[in-house]
């Protein structure tokens, strides 16, 4: 918990389909790091063998958490910040915490220093945009059993409420954009 020089971490959270990865390359273009809670859970998969697929995916965020801990993906995403911030990286993107736990271990961390953006939608806007993304397209059913997995077992409504900023997505591209730069913007990010 030792507090790194002019560090800020700019940490997005929202459920499925909200808009957290155009958040996150959004800045990612204008050349700031990032570190990727998602990435954490699918390296771990590779390492066991197993498959990338949605049921797989929320089966083994589960059973990994309850097998290394609450804090599983946060530990490896805390050292992550720490190897960027002591390469001379200042300004750090974090894409996807998904529980209390991440939230409050990476505040901890990082007190002062960690910034949580809430990326909201509405649900029907959300479940069209994953049923026609290009990326892991999901069914409106799945994205239903999705939300329900993220708020019930991962407890994720609680760094959404507890978010220091947010960005309701519900517009055009660029004024989503214009809401994160203001957002940059009043942080000095």
């Amino acid at each position: 918990m030792n507090k790194q020089e002019n560090l800020k971490i700019l940490a997005f959270v929202g459920l499925t389909g909200a808009g957290k990865t155009t958040a996150v390359e959004h800045f990612t273009e204008k050349g700031y790091p990032k570190v990727y809670f998602g990435g954490i859970i699918y390296e771990a998969m590779a390492e066991a063998g197993i498959e990338k697929g949605e049921a797989n995916e929320a089966k083994f965020r589960v059973e990994i958490r309850q097998k290394e801990g609450n804090d599983f993906v946060v530990k490896r995403i805390i050292k992550q910040i720490r190897e960027l911030s002591s390469s001379g990286q200042h300004r750090i993107i974090a894409d996807g915490i998904y529980t209390w736990d991440e939230y409050k271990a990476i505040k901890h961390a990082f007190p002062g220093e960690t910034t949580v953006v809430a990326i909201t939608s509405p649900k029907h806007l959300r479940y069209h945009w994953l049923q026609t993304r290009s990326a892991r397209p999901q069914t409106p059913e799945i994205s239903a059993a999705r939300d329900t997995h993220e708020i019930e077992t991962l407890q994720k409504g609680g760094p959404i409420a507890a978010a220091d900023f947010f960005i309701i997505n519900n517009g055009s591209l660029d004024h989503f954009y214009d809401q994160l730069d203001a957002v940059a913007d009043s942080l000095r990010f």
